[in-house]
């Protein structure tokens, strides 16, 4: 069984003739032609063609690169903020608390006084 890989322009254009997988120099087990329009190699896997410049996958790769930090800064920004509102809340909490000139009693029992009742 064997595969064969259409002639193809590589990304530099310069024309690249076509040829049978197995490879004579290659392994007995890659079968398929596989890569990208403007790179192609013989291979085991028989779904590892792309038809798409070996370029476009270059530039997935770097918009992934690109989300993903942009997504780091943000979640660092939203933590960062986080801890400074923390910050302000604990550091801007008055020390003591606060006289609302009312005093707390159980109901039905008398007031205490302070002097003695002998």
């Amino acid at each position: 069984m064997s595969s064969d890989c259409t002639s193809y322009l590589s990304a530099d254009g310069a024309p690249v003739s076509g040829f049978s997988c197995p490879r004579a120099d290659g392994e007995a087990s890659a079968l398929y032609c596989c890569g990208f329009q403007d790179v192609k190699y013989c291979c085991d896997d028989p779904h590892s063609f792309f038809p798409y410049e070996h370029g476009y996958m270059w530039w997935l790769s770097v918009g992934a690169l690109v989300g993903l930090s942009i997504a780091a800064v943000v979640l660092l920004a939203f933590i960062i903020t986080v801890c400074v509102l923390c910050y302000l809340f604990i550091s801007t909490k008055p020390r003591n608390k606060l006289d609302t000139g009312l005093s707390l009693q159980t109901a039905g029992m008398e007031p205490y006084s302070s002097e003695g009742t002998s």
